[in-house]
């Protein structure tokens, strides 16, 4: 019969609780009749793991890079279900009831992510502050910046269609894969749903690889180096507005609010707004064409219109104009000066001439070596054929 489901775990030295997994798995394959096998990613165990895998009719893939991402990568690369279901092999997801997440795959969903809240956490399952504090917030951030429709962001019992897996194209190797699988079917329009799951303490003897600060941090600095617009692009453009407002207002005369005298010294500042901002909006920029040209990020019609009417050329000539500006401005300064036999000036007046010159001769180089950096990162070039699975990992099976 064709495998309809694989059931993929990663393993690092589990073997006190891999048997109890598999045993769960297979029970719950033997009442429910679905085609099926069980795959074990494993990362180099010494202790085991796979002679306990095998000995229980598990197929075993030996993938050497090392990461929790790459363990879970290797096993779907190599199952060979049309359906997949992942979880930890640290006995905290109950494999015998996965009937939820068969049913919302054979509907035609995506991504079936588990809810641990929906579904139940046992006392001990998960430390407070992850229950209260880490979990909620780093859940509301991703539903934030990416509109995502899961509300249990990082749990660890998900299933997906293989044909999915192959379409997000995933690339993290650590704890940032269950991030990137949530991120990228969600750009990507995939089809995604929640289904209660129980979550039970951890049943090994020894603490967990997880580490809770350390992997918190890494998901975070994940989704917002996966949301350029809300990391570089809003907050660089408002940076921008109000140093331009500013400096346009600063630029004839000073300004007085009540008792408060904004001059030339406040116009420095709202010039400095104006170069900071700008440059936080060509890090969006660089930042998003990097991920597209990487597959990190999906391109999208905004993108291929960008790269198609935003070239080196019209770069290089906003950018001379910009420079332009700034050292007319500049000469109009030393004719200025030059009216004063180069002595002495009215710093008030002056000023108002050499701050708008600099930043305009600025914002104009700026934009020249972003014209021709981007255009580096949009030459069209050959790209090295993926990695095939037999470079990745090496299947094992039971003897006999």
């Amino acid at each position: 019969m064709p495998i309809e489901l694989s059931i993929i775990m990663p393993c690092l030295n589990e073997a006190e609780t891999l048997a109890v997994c598999i045993g769960k798995a297979r029970d719950y394959l033997e009442r429910s009749g679905v085609s099926a096998e069980i795959v074990i990613g494993d990362n180099g165990s010494t202790d085991g793991s796979q002679a306990i895998a095998l000995s229980l009719g598990a197929r075993v893939v030996n993938v050497t890079q090392r990461g929790y991402g790459s363990a879970l990568y290797g096993a779907s690369l190599a199952a060979q279900g049309r359906y997949i279901i992942m979880a930890d092999s640290d006995d905290s997801y109950d494999f015998s009831n996965l009937d939820p997440f068969i049913s919302k795959l054979r509907e035609g969903y995506d991504l079936v992510m588990g809810n641990r809240f929906k579904g139940g956490i046992k006392p001990g399952a998960m430390p407070w502050k992850n229950r209260y504090i880490g979990n909620p917030i780093l859940s509301s951030i991703g539903k934030a910046l990416f509109r995502c429709p899961a509300s249990d962001f990082h749990c660890g019992i998900r299933g997906f269609s293989k044909e999915a897996f192959h379409r997000m194209d995933l690339r993290t190797t650590g704890m940032e894969y269950a991030s990137e699988m949530v991120i990228k079917a969600t750009l990507m329009n995939m089809k995604i749903t929640e289904v209660p799951t129980t979550l039970s303490p951890d049943g090994r003897s020894r603490p967990p690889h997880l580490r809770p600060y350390r992997d918190g941090w890494r998901h975070l600095r994940f989704m917002l180096l996966f949301s350029p617009n809300w990391l570089f692009l809003y907050p660089g453009t408002l940076l921008m507005l109000i140093g331009i407002a500013g400096s346009l207002a600063l630029m004839l005369t000073p300004i007085h609010i009540h008792h408060v005298r904004l001059g030339i010294d406040s116009l420095i500042y709202f010039a400095f707004m104006v170069i900071a901002g700008y440059q936080s909006v060509l890090f969006a920029i660089l930042s998003r064409v990097y991920s597209v040209q990487e597959n990190l990020y999906p391109g999208s019609i905004g993108y291929r219109y960008f790269f198609r009417h935003i070239g080196l050329e019209r770069g290089l000539i906003a950018g001379g104009l910009l420079l332009a500006t700034g050292l007319g401005a500049f000469i109009y300064a030393l004719v200025e000066w030059q009216r004063f036999a180069f002595g002495m000036l009215d710093i008030e007046h002056i000023a108002r001439i050499c701050i708008p010159s600099g930043l305009t001769a600025t914002l104009g180089i700026e934009t020249i070596l972003f014209s021709f950096f981007l255009s580096t990162l949009g030459m069209s070039v050959r790209h090295h054929p993926t990695e095939s699975p037999l470079d990745y990992v090496e299947p094992e099976r039971a003897r006999g």
